[in-house]
């Protein structure tokens, strides 16, 4: 059954020596709430459906962050001692989004059903992916379920941290831009006609950039809409070929990989991500050739994934995880050689965790960097452009105070 399928009951009851109680439980049908109620020694007075809040609102989307801090609930539950299934009841109900909330006691209800933790939370792959549904399973099967968690937990808080400054190195610069663009249609299209008004009475010829940014200025009042609408249409475009074209994504994520600074930026990222990934699932016992195929959909740029899934067919051959490293050509010497003495002391999980703790602070003081070089370069790029505008304006003054 979906998650949509659980339900918040209220209840009244008696337990066993009469005292009178009363609670919410979560669960698919009122049937098999009284029957969890009796199992606990309740007897049921009254049960119905819990209300919705008159003013609840739009329920809010569940972001990759969400189930990170679900992930480090849940395995600090667990740590402590709790049972699986009350943890999920904690943690479910003290949560802030009502999305998370029914998601998580969705899964409560299926574990309560008998179903394995990894399975209830496969029904869910939006939210859990192959990598996060496997290191569960390896953790049930081997009975440590609990270190699991913690790993997985450290993993996707590591990841969440490393895509923020990722998105801290494009965000600045990208909103920069773009108020300069507004501000200067804003210019173009209201500011620029009142000194066209005002030149046409002084007689003369005007200076050729003046002149320029005038009709450039008539174009936009005339044709903004046809502007805005190419940008939207472009937009439009570009999203849905992002969605459907794997040809255009690979392009793209092989385009990043060559701009200067970002480039840099991808490249150590998607290598941070591969060692991080197959640290965390090799030192779960998860297969080498199965925890590849995992590994490729978690590095963030197609060129990568596919090299990865390259690796993994040669793997499964019996070639060595170094040797297919550096048969992709994609790999540094240092992370090559690191993988290798792993691989011959036995130690790869610990091998790969220092290369992904190394990467992480080089994505770290690259983000710091670029941010340092972009700075100057946007504030140089808002004076040319708006004062730019400026001296177009002003130049057929000062044309006409030296005749004066």
């Amino acid at each position: 059954m979906a998650k949509e399928d659980v339900v918040l009951f209220v209840w009244e009851g008696v337990d066993r020596t009469g005292g009178r109680l009363k609670g919410e439980l979560a669960a698919r049908t009122e049937i098999t709430a009284k029957a969890e109620l009796r199992r606990q020694g309740i007897k049921v007075v009254k049960i119905k459906k819990k209300p919705k809040p008159l003013f609840s609102g739009r329920k809010k989307k569940i972001t990759t962050k969400d189930i990170a801090v679900f992930s480090r609930q849940l395995a600090t539950m667990m740590s402590a001692g709790v049972p699986l299934v009350q943890a999920f009841d904690i943690v479910g109900r003290g949560h802030e989004n009502p999305s998370m909330q029914d998601l998580i006691l969705g899964i409560k209800a299926d574990i309560e059903g008998g179903s394995p933790l990894a399975e209830a939370l496969g029904k869910h792959p939006v939210y859990f992916d192959e990598l996060f549904c496997n290191l569960v399973h390896a953790g049930e099967q081997a009975g440590v379920l609990e270190t699991l968690l913690h790993k997985i937990a450290e993993y996707k808080e590591k990841t969440e941290s490393l895509k923020a400054k990722i998105k801290k190195a494009l965000t600045y610069p990208t909103a920069v831009i773009v108020v300069a663009c507004i501000v200067t249609a804003i210019l173009l299209i209201f500011v620029v006609p009142t000194f066209e008004e005002l030149f046409k009475g002084f007689g003369a010829d005007l200076p050729a950039f003046t002149q320029m940014v005038i009709e450039l200025s008539r174009f936009l009042q005339s044709s903004w809409y046809i502007v805005l609408g190419v940008l939207i249409v472009i937009g439009i475009v570009f999203v849905k070929l992002k969605q459907r074209s794997p040809a255009f994504n690979q392009a793209l994520d092989r385009l990043l990989l060559h701009i200067p600074a970002i480039g840099t930026i991808v490249h150590k990222a998607a290598i941070s991500r591969f060692a991080r990934t197959l640290a965390t699932m090799s030192a779960a016992g998860v297969p080498l050739v199965e925890a590849l195929r995992s590994v490729a959909g978690a590095t963030g740029n197609i060129i990568y994934s596919n090299a990865v899934l390259k690796m993994r067919d040669e793997v499964a051959t019996g070639h060595q995880l170094q040797l297919c490293m550096r048969q992709a050509n994609l790999f540094p010497n240092m992370v090559i050689q690191m993988v290798a003495i792993g691989e011959e002391s036995g130690s790869l999980d610990s091998m790969l965790a220092k290369v992904a703790d190394f990467y992480e602070e080089e994505v770290d003081n690259a983000v710091d960097s670029l941010s340092s070089l972009l700075e100057p370069m946007i504030m140089a790029f808002l004076g040319v452009i708006v004062g730019g505008l400026v001296i177009a304006m002003y130049l057929p003054i000062f044309k006409l105070g030296s005749v004066v």
